[in-house]
């Protein structure tokens, strides 16, 4: 059995390619990959979630690791590509923390969110008080169906 293992990997490492994609310079950059698409996916959500704290750790790992795939021997550019993703969608995402909480985007994001509770306030009332006239002029052909009824009741 380790005769028939060692030598599929023998076969393996002897086409460069198929070695690449069973080696960790492949597969760690590929699984570390979740980190920048999360951040990327990240930035469609409320700036109030982010975490200005990890959100700059994550900035200073990728940023540091970025030189390290180059660094090491072969230098590994599919973890480099990985990190500068990750430094970019970090970034991104400090920018935006910074505009919300500190350059004015809380209350403006806040002073939207309450005009558009007025409008919707707005909205509702004016279909609540057209329902209501509609159901007043309803009661009131009603009232003037039932007059006539007596009406002609007591006119018999």
């Amino acid at each position: 059995m380790a005769a028939a293992i060692s030598a599929l990997n023998a076969k393996i490492r002897s086409q460069p390619t198929l070695s690449y994609f069973c080696s960790t310079h492949f597969w760690g950059p590929f699984s570390n990959f979740g980190i920048p698409i999360a951040a990327i996916l990240d930035t469609q959500k409320d700036p109030e979630l982010i975490s200005g704290r990890m959100t700059a750790a994550l900035t200073v790992y990728a940023g540091t690791f970025m030189r390290y795939s180059l660094a090491v021997t072969p230098k590994n550019y599919l973890l480099f590509a990985c990190h500068f993703v990750n430094f970019g969608a970090q970034s991104t995402q400090g920018v935006r923390f910074l505009r919300y909480w500190h350059y004015g985007g809380r209350e403006e994001a806040l002073k939207m969110k309450a005009q558009q509770g007025l409008q919707t306030a707005k909205t509702e009332s004016e279909t609540i008080l057209q329902q209501g006239e509609e159901k007043g002029k309803s009661i009131l052909h009603q009232g003037e169906a039932k007059l006539e009824e007596v009406k002609d009741k007591v006119a018999k």
